[in-house]
């Protein structure tokens, strides 16, 4: 095929690549050491390039032949034969243990640096064009977070907005926004944008000891959007996960007869909104979008009623006949929230203060709450992605991947909110992955650009692709294959040309 001449810069894409070091093999999938890959597109062309992440975590790993450092789902153990005073000591150390860097899950762009992230208090640059590791960073030097998104947000200058949760910090734990500039003053040119993170806000956890764990959050023009779901960290399990030989996954419980509190934060005053909103319980990982309409958020959300994806992703499960036997619990169903925030105090208990044509209700009950169902807007899935420039804003497509009671995606869509139409990219054997959404510079319409997803064929033996479709239509422009293995992967970014220094500089 052949790609548009408008499409340079580099396709980055994170995820775990290695789960067996030495004798000694993870537990989970989202465990694996980081592998990065690049697709860089020039004159028409695509350059494939692959690299571990060398994080500490990989570097001690690989010298000690064997995993020593524990990720989410796997609890390492340096040393089996210290005895139990040395057991002892190493417990208490553990209780807000020191996390990994195997930073596998997504890319962040930070000024004019990239990194790779994972969801610890750890971040670790990268290169773009070599996919060298750099640096680490700590957020923790900066802001008391214990663990952050991998799903941060930009605003329009290009600075970063961030959530982390604030661990029993002070006798309180607490979920933090903040933001890390896109810049740093002139006279302060050696300094990272780090060191001018300023926290936005906080929201104190409705339990000490439980905090919600989140994977992001939503925004709009005004308004932050944090959704505290009943699917919990159990701190006091988490601290003695050590000394128990279980891992932190197993101190992650879901509470399927509570509620979902939604937070909805003010960015100009940093207040929280003091109207209480909530819905039935269920299990998030992505925001699609969020945006604002007479004085409604609306917001729309990848959910399940329970927890079954992660459970599904133990490599036990994941044997050659994963596809038939791993079969979800619970469809992931995108759901849409309409939210009055300005609504008539005199209205009734039991009243629908919804005023928008939607079939989601946001009833007003007799404590004052505001009891939210939202309305379906589609089922099956998973990994989505926008127009970014259209973030926080009325906007009509979601690009995603097609899952149904499996959790690999066979298919990519293009959905329409609106009109609720689908468009399918899908062939045999085939495995997509997160689609990314290129807009055609001087693009007038939302879905003028290119969809670019990496595609691995089921058989090791037919070699894995770069698909490039037409985001308008969804028909195929072009692929490049790449005659190497290639992994399944996470999420990832596309760097226009003019935002990657080049390599000299």
């Amino acid at each position: 095929g052949q790609l548009p001449p408008w499409l340079q810069g580099i396709l980055l894409r994170n995820g775990p690549g290695m789960h067996t070091i030495g004798d000694s093999k993870y537990n989970h999938w989202f465990d694996g050491l980081a592998l990065l890959h690049s697709f860089t597109f020039k004159n028409g062309e695509v350059y494939y390039r692959s690299k571990y992440l060398r994080s500490d975590t990989y570097n001690c790993n690989i010298e000690a032949n064997r995993i020593v450092v524990s990720e989410f789902g796997t609890m390492a153990y340096p040393d089996p034969c210290k005895n139990i005073f040395a057991k002892a000591f190493s417990y208490l150390s553990h209780t807000i243990p020191e996390f990994t860097d195997n930073c596998l899950i997504n890319i962040m762009k930070a000024g004019e640096d990239f990194y790779a992230t994972g969801e610890t208090n750890f971040i670790r640059k990268i290169n773009p064009h070599t996919l060298e590791t750099l640096e680490k960073v700590d957020y923790n030097k900066y802001v008391a977070v214990n663990v952050a998104t991998s799903h941060p947000h930009y605003d329009s200058a290009g600075n970063i907005l961030n959530m982390g949760t604030s661990i029993v910090d002070k006798g309180k734990t607490k979920y933090l926004l903040f933001k890390i500039p896109s810049s740093v003053p002139e006279q302060e040119k050696k300094k990272s944008c780090f060191k001018h993170l300023e926290v936005v806000c906080s929201v104190p956890s409705r339990s000490l000891l439980h905090p919600s764990y989140y994977h992001s959050f939503g925004i709009t023009e005004n308004y932050i959007i944090f959704i505290e779901q009943p699917f919990r960290l159990d701190i006091l399990k988490m601290a003695t996960a050590y000394i128990r030989g279980v891992s932190w996954a197993s101190c992650l419980a879901f509470n399927k007869d509570d509620k979902t509190w939604f937070h909805f934060i003010d960015r100009k005053t940093k207040k929280e909104v003091s109207t209480k909103f909530y819905t039935d319980a269920m299990v998030f990982f992505h925001h699609v979008n969020a945006y604002e309409e007479d004085g409604h958020i609306i917001f729309d959300i990848i959910a399940y009623t329970d927890n079954s994806l992660y459970d599904m992703f133990y490599l036990k499960n994941l044997s050659k006949d994963f596809e038939e036997n791993a079969k979800l619990t619970s469809i992931p169903t995108c759901k849409r929230f309409v939210v009055p925030l300005q609504y008539d105090k005199d209205a009734g208990v039991d009243s629908n203060l919804v005023t928008l044509p939607s079939t989601a209700t946001a009833v007003k009950e007799k404590d004052g709450n505001i009891y939210c169902q939202p309305e379906i807007l589609c089922e099956g899935i998973e990994l989505p992605r926008i127009n970014y420039d259209y973030n926080g804003k009325k906007y009509k497509y979601v690009f995603a991947t097609q899952v149904q009671w499996s959790p690999v995606p066979t298919k990519i869509t293009k959905f329409n909110t609106q009109t609720k139409e689908m468009l399918h990219w899908g062939q045999d054997d085939c495995w997509p992955s997160e689609p990314v959404f290129v807009p055609r510079p001087d693009a007038k319409e939302e879905d003028d650009g290119v969809v670019l997803t990496c595609v691995v064929k089921t058989d090791p033996k037919d070699p894995p692709f770069l698909l490039v479709l037409d985001a308008k239509t969804f028909t195929e422009l072009g692929r490049a294959t790449v005659k190497v293995e290639m992994h399944m992967d996470l999420h990832g970014m596309f760097i226009p040309q003019q935002d990657v220094k080049t390599e000299t500089e």
